[in-house]
């Protein structure tokens, strides 16, 4: 595994894998930053290193190489970050070998997930065409779908039928595994146990989720009748090994390259709503497919953008789901725009009336967050009392204290003042010391380090076998004492013992690594053997000084006490050194 490790690192681009989950811009000859996507910060502290092919993040001090970067933000181990960098570099893997059973077990229960949710889309399709998907067709049809559409976004039928899909599959997966895809319900026997499955979805137009690749991974199906015996009208896939409904943006696989071209998202509930406007042209589109947006969604957005348009469902349902996602996007630093379509329709809906020209233009009008909100509060608490203005107030006060720029906060303030007929100053009181909580200072790692101190760090990354890395490790490891009192000597002897692993990934104390790791981004160069006996040298001049310095004063204490023995033996130490310091000029 080493060797297939390494031959795919030396192939890998980090730059470029990192750059498909983190918003990279260039910050130097050979560096790069953007949002840590690890944790929550406004301001970029989050660094990868082009030449070394390694990142680090000096707000939460995570760092390392490409496969850890990927196995950590993928939470997978370290054989499949392999395989999906070499995936995303176009390099060929031998057959895989997994570390331990419970990981091939793992993998195999995973390939054969995705092959039954293949399958049964490919099922679902295939029914849509027959005569019983003729309803379905129709209800697509009205809702302005054309055959093209519908096999671009491989919408299919699941036929009124309990056992239909469980005898297509069942040749390709034992029951247990049936049931674990969620494709499936079970009835509960008398003594507890589960039964036999039957089809979850029937009667009902299905809807492919796919993962950020373009897999299929679950499904929501709307029903086609209504009423009680109809069940919910929308029905999503039950979460399992390979779908968290909170964690999947509808869409992403689609629109992925679209919103990285026009650095913005526009934010959609239901899959019609979103496959509607991708059908007009506006490709940028995502959804939450109905479910509350959650704070993994907003990182999984942050990949690509920064900026997003908000366009829910005018009702209540919508405006308060707006609000909550305003909320999270904003904690997340996104810069936000509504859009309220008139009419009170929705994206599907106001598309199939106005026409997509017209959506396109309400999408260029889409209001600041500020100005939505605002006008939300007041459609709220609608009367020019003071407990309407007390109500309004407090609930435009958290989203104001959200915003990461004063100035920002500021003109907030001042619109939400103005608009409400409230005097300023009150909010400027209220929000003077959120403002001072959210002030962010950034202070340089390498503060104190000097640059003999840099080259030591940097040669000490080299690799055993290197005259330079074995130059420094020979004088560390025979003259200890002249490292003594180093800002480095814990990262030194950190790298000096690290055997195969990755210089920064040997250090655990967290001011070392980061000390390593802004070195490493400022230099690119490997440290020469003049380099090195540069450093050895000026380590020796130090040393020497100070501890002329050390037996100066205690030649002096000898002498006040009369200990004529140890002063002659400090004396002669002494003359030994005023000889060293004077043969290389600093005596």
């Amino acid at each position: 595994m080493s060797d297939i490790a390494q031959s795919v690192k030396q192939q890998a681009d980090i730059v470029r894998v990192i750059g498909e989950y983190v918003r990279l811009k260039k910050a130097g000859a050979q560096n790069y930053s953007g949002l840590c996507p690890f944790h929550k910060e406004k301001s970029p502290s989050f660094s990868v290193h082009a030449v070394r092919q390694f990142y680090h993040c000096f707000g939460c001090g995570v760092s390392g190489d490409v496969f850890s970067f990927v196995g950590k933000i993928e939470n997978v181990g370290f054989p499949e970050a392999i395989r999906i960098v070499a995936q995303k570099c176009g390099i060929a893997l031998p057959k895989r070998e997994y570390n331990s059973p419970e990981e091939a077990r793992e993998s195999r229960q995973r390939g054969k997930l995705l092959e039954l949710h293949e399958q049964a889309t490919a099922w679902f399709e295939e029914q849509l065409r027959l005569p019983e998907g003729a309803v379905a067709r129709e209800y697509l049809s009205g809702r302005g779908l054309t055959p093209e559409a519908i096999g671009r976004f491989r919408i299919g039928f699941a036929p009124d039928n309990f056992n239909a899909l469980r005898e297509r599959l069942q040749g390709s997966a034992d029951v247990e595994m049936l049931r674990l895809s969620g494709l499936f319900s079970f009835k509960q026997q008398e003594d507890g146990s589960s039964g036999s499955i039957y089809s979850r979805f029937r009667k009902r137009i299905t809807f492919p989720i796919a993962n950020e690749s373009g897999r299929i991974i679950a499904f929501t199906a709307r029903a086609l009748d209504s009423g009680d015996k109809a069940g919910p009208k929308y029905m999503n896939s039950p979460e399992t090994p390979l779908y968290s409904k909170g964690q999947v943006l509808f869409n992403l696989d689609k629109a992925k390259q679209t919103i990285r071209q026009h650095d913005f998202a526009i934010l959609v509930e239901g899959q019609m709503d979103c496959i509607s406007v991708y059908l007009a042209g506006v490709q940028n589109v995502l959804a939450t497919s109905g479910t509350a947006f959650t704070e993994q969604q907003v990182n999984l957005l942050k990949r690509f953008t920064s900026k997003v348009v908000v366009n829910f469902d005018p009702d209540t349902a919508g405006a308060n789901a707006a609000e909550k996602s305003i909320v999270l996007l904003t904690e997340e630093g996104f810069e936000i725009k509504v859009v309220t379509l008139e009419g009170g329709l929705d994206p599907d809906r106001y598309i199939r009336e106005k026409g997509a020209p017209a959506y396109i233009a309400a999408l260029r009008s889409a209001r600041r967050q500020q100005d939505y909100l605002i006008d939300r509060a007041r459609q709220l608490f609608p009367g020019r009392n003071s407990e309407s203005k007390v109500k309004a107030l407090n609930f435009l006060l958290p989203h104001i204290r959200r915003m990461p720029s004063r100035l920002t906060r500021d003109e907030f303030a001042a619109d939400a003042a103005q608009k409400l007929g409230i005097d300023s100053a009150v909010l400027r009181e209220e929000l003077k010391q959120a403002a001072a909580r959210r002030r962010e200072k950034v202070v340089s790692p390498t503060s104190g380090v000097s640059q003999v101190e840099k080259i030591l760090l940097r040669g000490f990354c080299g690799e055993s076998g290197h005259p330079v890395f074995d130059t420094l490790a020979a004088a560390l490891e025979s003259e200890p004492a002249q490292f003594e009192g180093l800002t480095v000597r814990t990262a030194l002897e950190s790298l000096l013992h690290r055997g195969s692993a990755q210089p920064l990934e040997s250090i655990s104390e967290g001011r070392s690594r980061a000390l390593l790791a802004q070195v490493l981004l400022e230099e690119t160069d490997p440290v020469t053997e003049q380099e090195a006996q540069f450093a050895l040298e000026n380590l020796r001049l130090q040393f020497l000084e100070g501890r002329q310095r050390a037996l100066r004063a205690a030649i002096s204490e000898a002498e006040r006490k009369g200990d004529w023995g140890l002063l002659t033996a400090l004396t002669a130490e002494k003359l030994s050194i005023d000889r060293e310091l004077r043969a290389v000029g600093a005596g």
